[in-house]
């Protein structure tokens, strides 16, 4: 006999030790961020304040919930609603990371090789993105350039137009503000009305990195960010901290290694399973992706560094060019030709999938299905979404969940004793500067 399917679970976020930190010192951080925090992380923004609340409130079921009930045993649960905020809260950014996964290998990546590359600034740069976050659009803009000028150079066909899917991340690997773009990229241009494509030849990095860097030099020195002098002085250093990876070759059948791929370019800012929150300290202790370095952070300072990569209400991260840009899907769609096949390739199907529900989305995140009845085995199925606070409280009451779980008003907290001093702006050495390779959990889908 087959095993029981594994049941599903709401979560409890008030459990987790990102939620009591948050919880226990958001009120001092708010009053306290414009004297001991503006500096190094940022002017505060009024958004941060609601995401915050929003992230309270995010599965917590005095807020409103959805009844789920099997339909052969009667056997119901009750599913609270969700905040939906990007990156501060890791449940539902986890859910949109899949959901952007799947859409975009399905609706936007056609079966054309690909590659990973990725760019990144030197340390002494990076201010002026942190203070005015709308030069986080055009460190895109200048990536897709520097990559389009390049690409189109290594393929001989006329008016070749490559593709691109480019991610803005801001965080490094403790949470240090580090913009630089995670770039999904066509190895090769579309030519002949998109019906012909020729894979690019190895590229030489060095010289893309030199377009790169004279992209970006240009670009803030038109916002009138940096001066020429500073130009010159970051031109003569024997390492400029400008850096461009580049992985290997995607194969068009690597299905797996593609949508890890997608997910990884959104991927969070943090680990919940890297932090832990000492609550008597007031501290949080993060552990690095190797597990072989942690560091200690305020719980105040945690705050701030976790905000800092808080994205703006309607703030795009994530931007199309070239062939995939939305104006040219758009007219392919028109046209009858999104599902179009290069003839360089073998037919591998176009048929379209609609976008997973959530109850396929936490099948696929924790392999278990929520609606699968625990108790029987059977089918289930929401039967409601109860949102008044009157019916809310009744339902609660009745099944004595209501203020069960409430936890004591958040602590009073004194201001930080020391000053957090301001970026370091000091000139770093080429080992500080380089932005690595990321350690993926995938290379082994990854095909030379």
């Amino acid at each position: 006999m087959s095993a029981p399917a594994a049941v599903y679970r709401p979560r409890n976020p008030q459990d987790s030790d990102y939620y009591r930190c948050v919880e226990d010192y958001f009120e001092t951080f708010i009053q306290i961020y414009d004297e001991h925090f503006s500096r190094q992380y940022g002017f505060w923004r009024p958004y941060i304040e609601q995401v915050i609340h929003r992230y309270l409130d995010c599965g917590n079921l005095h807020n409103g919930f959805a009844r789920v009930k099997c339909k052969d045993c009667g056997h119901e649960y009750l599913l609270a609603f969700s905040c939906k905020r990007r990156h501060f809260c890791p449940s539902c950014h986890q859910k949109r990371v899949v959901e952007f996964g799947e859409w975009l290998c399905m609706d936007v990546l056609k079966k054309i090789p690909h590659r990973h590359f990725v760019f990144s600034i030197p340390k002494i740069l990076r201010r002026y993105f942190l203070y005015d976050r709308k030069l986080l659009a055009d460190l895109s803009r200048s990536a897709w350039e520097s990559l389009k000028v390049f690409i189109q150079d290594a393929v001989p066909e006329n008016n070749p137009i490559p593709g691109a899917v480019i991610a803005v991340q801001t965080f490094g690997d403790f949470l240090g503000f580090n913009p630089h773009c995670q770039i999904l990229v066509t190895d090769g241009c579309y030519y002949g009305d998109g019906g012909m494509f020729r894979v690019a030849p190895p590229l030489e990095l060095k010289k893309l990195e030199a377009i790169f860097q004279h992209k970006v030099f240009r670009m803030l020195l038109n916002k009138g960010k940096i001066t020429e002098e500073m130009v010159r002085m970051l031109s003569a250093w024997k390492h400029s901290g400008f850096n461009v990876f580049c992985g290997n070759r995607i194969s068009p059948d690597d299905d797996t290694a593609m949508e890890n791929l997608a997910r990884y370019i959104i991927r969070a800012s943090f680990s919940q399973e890297r932090m832990q929150y000492l609550d008597q300290e007031g501290t949080v202790v993060y552990t690095s992706r190797d597990g072989e370095t942690t560091k200690n952070f305020p719980a105040l300072e945690w705050l701030a560094a976790m905000c800092s990569h808080i994205h703006n209400r309607g703030e795009q991260m994530v931007r199309y060019y070239g062939y995939y840009s939305n104006v040219s899907r758009g007219k392919r769609q028109q046209e009858g030709l999104d599902d179009a096949i290069p003839c360089i390739l073998e037919p591998q199907g176009n048929e379209k999938a609609f976008r997973k529900s959530w109850a396929k989305l936490i099948q696929k995140i924790y392999e278990v299905d929520p609606l699968v009845c625990p108790k029987c085995q059977g089918s289930m199925r929401i039967i409601s979404f109860i949102e008044a606070q009157s019916v809310i409280r009744d339902i609660l009451n009745h099944l004595g969940l209501w203020l069960a779980r409430a936890r004591p008003p958040p602590k009073a907290h004194a201001p930080p004793i020391r000053e957090y001093a301001a970026c370091d702006l000091q000139l770093q050495t080429h080992a500080d500067t380089i932005y690595g390779d990321p350690e993926y959990s995938w290379d082994a889908y990854i095909h030379a």
